[in-house]
């Protein structure tokens, strides 16, 4: 799958550390960041896939796993470091869930928001992987 885990540069010294995300840390150029924070433990997010968009998702505080499939494959990662991101390129299905207390996921995407780019019924994603 295309997928990959990716070190985040960082900035270490006696008083903390530094992430930095700039330049060719990250195999897109950055349109638009969100995150998503205060997610219940039972809840699942996602639950889409994209056709052009690239997302790079990192999490900032606490942990939540990450099921990816491209419709034949599935695999699962489990994100609980500021220092690490995965990279989910485009054409893939994602589910983010069992969210810790306090986690906060911060997502940096190829685009800004396009309805039309998003595949969020798994049957439809299924036909779009087979054409």
């Amino acid at each position: 799958m295309d997928i990959q885990i990716i070190d985040i540069p960082k900035f270490e010294d006696h008083t903390g550390n530094v992430g930095v995300i700039e330049g060719n840390a990250i195999p897109f150029e950055m349109k638009r960041i969100f995150y998503l924070y205060d997610i219940s433990g039972t809840s699942v997010r996602g639950r889409h896939a994209h056709k052009e968009l690239k997302q790079f998702l990192i999490a900032i505080s606490g942990s939540f796993e990450v099921t990816i499939t491209d419709g034949t494959n599935k695999e699962r990662v489990f994100l609980n470091r500021p220092d690490k991101g995965l990279l989910i390129n485009s054409g893939l299905w994602s589910e983010l869930e069992n969210f810790s207390s306090g986690a906060v996921c911060m997502v940096v995407a190829s685009d800004v928001y396009i309805e039309d780019d998003y595949i969020r019924n798994y049957d439809e994603f299924l036909d779009y992987v087979k054409s």
